[in-house]
């Protein structure tokens, strides 16, 4: 999973802390790394596949004519309320200290917001989208504070190594949480309405759990290495706000100076649109549209988790080959042929002589393989495009786009909505992939990254 990063500063720190920072041991790295473990469970259970159906099927009212808008309205709600706590989330990770602690406040956020989803029951709307937007927050700031370590565990030629490992653990993470959700949600959701409201209600309890105590190697191996800086250590909240607020208008005036990497964040900001419509969505359409069953689903995204990872690797090599910016342009096509597919999949059954359900799961997994790889490369493309001196506030841009992109996607449950036919809304998804790549067809990367480790000044 991608360390979308909200921190966009790079404090003054004391060189005689740094000194006195204890050595890195393996179980650190190993204890930072079983947070993506943890919180996969969270976005694979709650937000892409279980939960994000049961919503929109069962806790909204089928005679609605606002379905996948209420979904599209919670996942708004909780990135803008994390894009809002930014600069806060950025000056506690850059000059406030004490990470550890943050880090577990919005850690029990996250678990006790999904533990509370159990108590929502069907028709109740507005206290489903309280929830899920209270905990996906958390669940985005909790990201940006645990990539903040990153920095103090790993050396500039490991990092790639090392975030690399929490990201296939969070795969891992994933199919775990998948596993113990196949042994509780069992009920048809046609046949058994009452049973099936109550596992998954029970589910929600279940992956609360999992998730604090799959985080817990975090905190007990992972030091406190953060100190607050020189002249912050007794900082309040407030002039921390202050201060993340003033360095986040600092960055934002770095625009100016680098139009090949903004040109290409927008880029990105549009096909990143059309993955996480897919990421989000992909278990309401599967559900709504296929009646694909709960076993089914599972099924599909144990199978997806394995597809991610090895399409990971696969597509990695070939960055190797073909450089960020034309693996990435591959990517694309291969997602628009994918989602095309499933616009088409009737007919393609047809042809195949097979039931669509199989097909769509032929396709999913084919196309998601290719899921890891628009994030891991255009994450490549913001590495040789940033200056060194300046990478810290770069990467914090490419996660404030990523929640843009994500705002941008949920425009995708409205116009499902007046079209009455989430199929005929994958056009759109289309569109945000096709549009993207041309775009980034027209950012000259290679010229741009020759000059991108000059000083700034």
């Amino acid at each position: 999973m991608p360390r979308s990063a909200l921190r966009v500063s790079t404090p003054p720190h004391d060189p005689q802390v740094a000194l006195a920072a204890p050595p890195v041991r393996k179980r650190e790295i190993f204890g930072w790394a079983m947070y993506d473990f943890a919180n996969s469970s969270y976005t694979t259970v709650v937000i892409s596949l279980l939960y994000s159906a049961f919503f929109v099927e069962q806790i909204v009212p089928a005679s609605g004519g606002l379905r996948d808008t209420y979904w599209s309205i919670a996942i708004v709600a909780s990135t803008l309320l994390a894009i809002i706590l930014s600069p806060l989330v950025g000056a506690l990770c850059d000059f406030g200290g004490h990470k550890k602690r943050y880090l577990g406040l919005v850690t029990v956020a996250c678990a006790l917001s999904t533990i509370a989803l159990a108590i929502v029951d069907p028709g109740e709307i507005w206290l489903g989208v309280v929830f899920i937007a209270l905990s996906n927050s958390a669940f985005m700031i909790g990201e940006a504070f645990c990539g903040s370590f990153l920095p103090e565990l790993a050396t500039r030629k490991n990092m790639g190594l090392i975030s690399g490992l929490g990201w296939g653990l969070g795969y891992f993470g994933g199919l775990a949480s998948l596993v113990l959700v196949m042994f509780i949600v069992t009920a048809d959701p046609a046949a058994e309405q009452a049973a099936y409201v109550g596992q998954t209600q029970a589910a929600m309890i279940a992956i609360g759990v999992f998730y604090l105590i799959a985080a817990l190697p975090t905190f007990l191996l992972v030091r406190e290495r953060a100190r607050p800086a020189p002249g912050f250590e007794h900082a309040s909240l407030g002039r921390l706000l202050k201060v993340g607020l003033t360095e986040l208008a600092s960055s934002y005036r770095l625009a100016r100076h680098y139009p090949t990497l903004f040109r290409f964040f927008l880029a990105f900001t549009v096909y990143m649109a059309g993955l996480e419509v897919v990421m989000k969505f992909i278990g309401i359409y599967a559900s709504g549209e296929l009646r694909m069953s709960t076993g089914d689903l599972i099924e599909l995204f144990l199978i997806l988790q394995i597809a991610a990872a090895a399409g990971a690797l696969g597509f990695g090599y070939l960055e190797g080959k073909l450089g960020a910016k034309k693996t990435v342009l591959l990517t694309l096509v291969w997602w628009i042929a994918g989602i095309a597919g499933i616009y088409f999949l009737d007919a393609l059954a047809g042809a195949l002589a097979s039931d669509p359900i199989t097909v769509f799961k032929g396709i999913a997994v084919v196309a998601g393989a290719g899921m890891g790889s628009i994030q891991s490369s255009s994450r490549t493309v913001v590495g040789l495009l940033a200056p060194a001196d300046r990478s810290a506030q770069m990467f914090g841009f490419w996660g404030m786009f990523m929640r843009l992109a994500l705002l941008l996607a949920m425009v995708f449950g409205p116009v499902a909505d007046a079209l009455g036919s989430r199929r005929d809304a994958l056009l759109l998804v289309i569109a945000f992939f096709a549009i993207g790549g041309l775009m980034l067809l027209r950012v000259p990367l290679d010229e741009a990254s020759e000059h991108a480790d000059a000083p700034t000044g």
